[in-house]
């Protein structure tokens, strides 16, 4: 038999991200929704007034084809198939993006002449040829590295209707093409008056807009909302969390969003950058110093430690810590006293830590510039912010975001949302942040076109940059060279070359079969959103929807909806006069997503409110342990965490 330790959180319901209701943990009255309600508001107010407006100009379906309220935007591999596609332009064809993957996107546009959409040939090559439109926009793309032109788009339903089409190549880290990105618009004659689809473009569908002391925390990418989740859930409890990622990404803001979502929030946040302060100032500046400790410390100084006291102390570029002050700060995080600076009395501090670098702080475990005990006592939860390149869709909501903040009257054409979309951003938000700001100032019109943002971008006109990086040859020459550097950049590593790529890892398949690609497959995934510690896992509890039996030693049996699972308890609704099963319990339900009848020994921990209550499993067969550990695990991987190697 398996008797469970104690699980501190195994119970303990977790919150819900409002503004993304797909979930897999439990809700907690830890955040207040008020705002997020009235940002709904407004975005539904806004909606209804443009399809309104649209509905007398021409009908509900030329509304909800012509005011995508989002850049219609979506993604292929170099020969054209669909990877990804934003809501807008789901909207805008009428297809869900399941439809749409794997096929190719010439077949839904022609390059002249209306589709006929009463007759069935309108498919035909004779009709509308996608081969002709494939080669022109992939030849267009791949020599001189951008395509536009005003195109019919052939929806699923309706009359087609004329876009106009601007397609780039995407670009990685090291400006190397990688996939193509187009931005679709209906041309003007089809659209709904300017000031209707003005205000739909201030609140598009699927980006939430949150506010973080004064900053405009803005979510629009599926990887985002994904990862929101992760921070969600990390806020609910008090063990530190290490937060990584590219210089410029906002782990500050994530940090502050941590902070403001946590039951600290109305306690007190105290920064420190610790690359910014002089080696010898880091440690008097966090742990505090007495009068006298040395030259010129004329009075006692309470360290930021004690200023943080019950609230959240973030350690920004923690990886230049010194390794004494890395000694010190251990100690703190195992609940130790401390002294300041040439003091003799102990401090206690109840603060959680909160750090963030953009070091590779294993790398530096294993150069001896950080301390390995350090490095895991601070990643209980480790959280991955993805770098902008991997979220293209955020690259067009934040920049005209902050257009709009430096500039309200002037937009990017469809052209110039190609060239945001093909950089490859290596100083993320902050570059491009600062890139508007400056096209916002030189720019005289109402308007940021193409080449004015392509020169910005690279430094050079754009001319010069036409066919930089591209391998030489045709373009399957050039998909075989692509795939290859991939494989080579990842180790091997399918499914992260796959998305490097911009491809399925199916896709990916296929093409090194047709390439005869042999090259050695790595078992590893691609980089996950986050890293949760072995200790953290026993804790990890994923919402669910069953009905739990629950019987107490004088034979009373009542049913209760789990709502909550974890490897140590689940937490319980509807649960009539809890009083009643204390003490040792029998409890059994069948295990989400299998057949298996789970029976385990349980104790009654905690009464909630209405009915809700919490129990901790006390002795579990271990064959069912395993396949609820198992489950467990599956829904970890599932929600975007990894494990420590």
């Amino acid at each position: 038999m398996v008797t469970p330790e104690v699980r501190r959180f195994s119970v303990e319901a977790a919150r819900v991200c409002q503004h993304h209701p797909k979930r897999h943990y439990m809700p907690t009255e830890q955040r207040n929704p008020g705002q997020h309600k009235a940002v709904t508001g407004v975005r539904n107010e806004v909606r209804n007034d443009v399809r309104n407006e649209a509905r007398n100009e021409g009908g509900t379906a030329l509304a909800q084809r012509t005011t995508p309220a989002a850049m219609a935007v979506f993604s292929s591999d170099l020969a054209g198939n669909f990877t990804a596609c934003s809501p807008a332009f789901s909207q805008l064809v009428g297809y869900q993006p399941q439809e749409l993957l794997g096929r190719n996107f010439s077949t839904l546009f022609a390059l002249a002449g209306k589709p006929d959409r009463h007759d069935p040939s309108h498919h035909d090559p004779a009709h509308h040829d996608p081969s002709q439109l494939r080669e022109e926009v992939l030849s267009a793309v791949s020599t001189e590295g951008d395509y536009h032109s005003s195109l019919f788009a052939c929806p699923k339903a309706g009359e087609g209707f004329p876009v106009e089409f601007s397609a780039a190549l995407l670009r990685d880290a090291a400006s190397k093409p990688v996939a193509m990105v187009a931005v679709v618009a209906p041309a003007a004659k089809t659209a709904v008056s300017a000031a209707a689809a003005s205000a739909a473009e201030t609140t598009p569908p699927g980006i939430v807009f949150r506010k973080i002391d004064d900053t405009q925390f803005i979510l629009a990418s599926t990887v985002m909302h994904r990862f929101m989740e992760l921070v969600e859930r990390v806020a609910g409890v008090t063990e530190t969390v290490l937060i990584t990622g590219e210089t410029g990404a906002g782990k500050e803001l994530i940090a502050r969003t941590i902070h403001e979502m946590s039951p600290r929030r109305s306690r007190t946040w105290v920064d420190i950058n610790c690359a910014a302060l002089p080696e010898n100032l880091v440690e008097s500046e966090l742990f505090g110093y007495e009068k006298g400790a040395f030259s010129g410390a004329d009075s006692s100084k309470p360290g930021l430690f004690e200023l943080a006291e019950k609230g959240t102390l973030f350690l920004d570029e923690v990886g230049d810590l010194q390794l004494q002050t890395q000694v010190k700060l251990l100690r703190v995080l195992d609940s130790q006293p401390f002294y300041r600076l040439g003091g003799h009395r102990k401090i206690k501090v109840d603060v959680r830590i909160v750090a963030a670098t953009n070091q590779d702080l294993e790398a530096a475990v294993k150069g001896g510039r950080f301390r390995q005990d350090l490095f895991h006592r601070l990643g209980q939860f480790q959280l991955r912010v993805p770098p902008l390149r991997e979220r293209p869709e955020d690259i067009v909501a934040l920049a005209e975001h902050f257009l709009r903040l430096k500039a309200p009257g002037k937009a990017f054409t469809p052209q110039a949302i190609s060239a945001l979309l093909s950089h490859s951003w290596p100083g993320n938000i902050r570059e491009l942040r600062n890139l508007v700001a400056k096209l916002a100032m030189e720019s005289s019109g109402t308007e940021i076109d193409f080449t004015r943002l392509n020169a910005a971008v690279t430094g050079e006109p754009a001319a010069l940059r036409q066919t930089a990086s591209m391998p030489v040859g045709n373009l399957d020459s050039m998909e075989e060279q692509m795939i290859l550097k991939a494989l080579e950049r990842t180790g091997g590593h399918r499914a992260l070359a796959a998305e490097q790529l911009g491809i399925s890892r199916r896709t990916l398949s296929r093409k090194l079969k047709e390439y005869n690609i042999n090259f050695a497959q790595a078992d590893s995934a691609a980089a996950p959103l986050g890293v949760i510690s072995n200790e953290q896992q026993k804790f990890f509890r994923a919402r669910v929807e069953i009905p739990v039996t629950i019987k107490n030693s004088r034979g009373d049996e009542i049913q209760a909806q789990a709502v909550n699972l974890s490897t140590g308890g689940m937490g319980l609704d509807c649960l009539q006069d809890p009083l009643r099963f204390a003490g040792l319990l029998d409890v059994s339900f069948v295990l989400p997503e299998s057949n298996t009848l789970f029976q385990a020994k349980a104790r009654l921990m905690w009464i909630g409110d209405e009915g809700r209550v919490g129990i901790r499993f006390a002795v579990i067969e271990p064959a069912l342990f395993e396949q609820l550990q198992q489950w467990s695990n599956k829904k970890m991987r599932e929600e975007g965490w990894d494990f420590p190697s």
